[in-house]
Formats: C-alpha cells, structure tokens, sequence
C-alpha cells in the first residue's frame, strides 16, 4: 500500500504517445503478461531525496504489478531502513537510447539527486550501430549533469545473447564499463546478473524477469546504491 501511495503516474500524455511506438519496438514481448508498469512520478515530501530509476522494461516491470518491480523494492528498502529517499520508476517498455534522450527533459523537470540509468538492451537487441548507442548514452549523462552538476549517476551494465555476432555483443559489453570509467561514474556490472538465462526467474519470453527475478535485480541495484547512498 505505500508503494501505491508512492507511485504516480508519470506524464500521461507521453506515456499516451508512446504507447503505439512501445508496442512497436518491444513485438518479442507480446506473449508476456499485459500487466506492466510505466513512466509514473512520485510526489516526494520536501524532506525526501529523490532517486530516479530511468530506463526501459526492465525498469519498468514489464509483465507485472508496479510493487513488484525493483524501483518499488528499492523504495521498500529505503523505508525500511528509515531513509530519506524517494524511487520515482521512470522505465518506459521499448525504450531505445535514442527514445531515452528524446524522454529525457520530461523527467528532469524536477531535482534529482541520484540518477540510475537503464538504457540500452533494446539497441543491442536490434543490432543498432554501437556507436549510436555509446553516444546517446553519453548524451545523456551530460545532459543529466548539465541540469545539476551534484546529482549522482549510477550506469546500469548491460549485457546480450551473441545473436549479432561474437564482435557485436562483446563490444556492447565494454561500452557501460567505459562510459563509467570515462565519466567517473557508480557502475552496476550487470543488472541481471543471476537471473539472465534461469528460465524459472523469467517470463516466458525469456527476457524479462518474474517477481523473483526481480528480487535479484534488486540486490544488484542495492550492491552499488546502497554504498553510494551511505557515502
């Protein structure tokens, strides 16, 4: 219940014009439960920081209830542990990097102060040109520090299936890992570690995770939020 008191939708008449292009750019996921968060906005109190988690299915929740995605279980944790924090879930399903930064200005119009991003699978699904994904993430983080110098990044990891070839998919592994190193940024190695190829931790489609699943994506995050947010 207090997530639901928490989480907001976010920017209805975006999410009402993305709602035809996501259906377009996520056709494996049909088969997948209808269910699935959105961009939604947390109304955090004056006292409370806010973390904003921007990305794609993934982040979302894809396939099933809002509470159950790993930005409401972060905010479960933050509660419980009596911290002044507020998770605003900003995933949108079939999100490109290109669309991430189309988004962008949308959900910087209000402070953050920890920033995760969560782009980039699709582009690597779909075989989109690495340099195209390398730069639009790095456009991204600029534009991110641009806004506010003092808000904190952290870079979720991201790896795929060699179904483009052994060159494409290693290549794609090492741009989260530069572009954290470059930027000096808190890197999540990779955000589905533990749960990417375990089909009991799966939808059926093999890409998003279960409720479990997300259980574990939770901890992944935690790993590396957790430390910078006790800094």
């Amino acid at each position: 219940m207090q997530n639901l008191l928490k989480f907001r939708y976010f920017l209805a008449l975006l999410v009402l014009a993305s709602c035809g292009e996501s259906q377009k750019k996520e056709p494996e996921a049909e088969s997948a439960p209808k269910k699935e968060a959105v961009p939604n906005e947390t109304v955090a109190s004056k006292e409370n920081k806010v973390i904003l988690f921007f990305g794609n299915s993934l982040t979302a929740g894809y396939g099933l209830d809002t509470e159950e995605s790993f930005p409401a279980l972060i905010q479960d944790r933050l509660d419980s542990l009596g911290l002044p924090y507020t998770a605003i879930n900003s995933g949108l399903s079939g999100e490109t990097t290109t669309g991430g930064l189309n988004r962008l200005q949308w959900v910087l119009n209000q402070k953050v102060d920890v920033f995760v991003l969560e782009l980039g699978a699709n582009d690597g699904l779909r075989g989109i040109p690495l340099k195209e994904t390398r730069n639009n993430l790095q456009a991204i983080i600029d534009a991110v520090k641009e806004k506010n110098p003092e808000t904190e990044i952290i870079l979720a990891g991201m790896q795929i299936p060699p179904n483009m070839g052994q060159e494409y998919t290693k290549e794609f592994r090492t741009i989260f890992p530069d572009l954290a190193e470059n930027n000096e940024l808190a890197l999540i190695p990779f955000l589905l570690d533990g749960v990417a190829g375990r089909p009991e931790l799966n939808l059926p489609d093999g890409i998003h995770p279960t409720a479990e699943g997300q259980k574990i994506v939770t901890n992944n995050v935690w790993a590396v939020l957790g430390d910078l947010l006790n800094e």
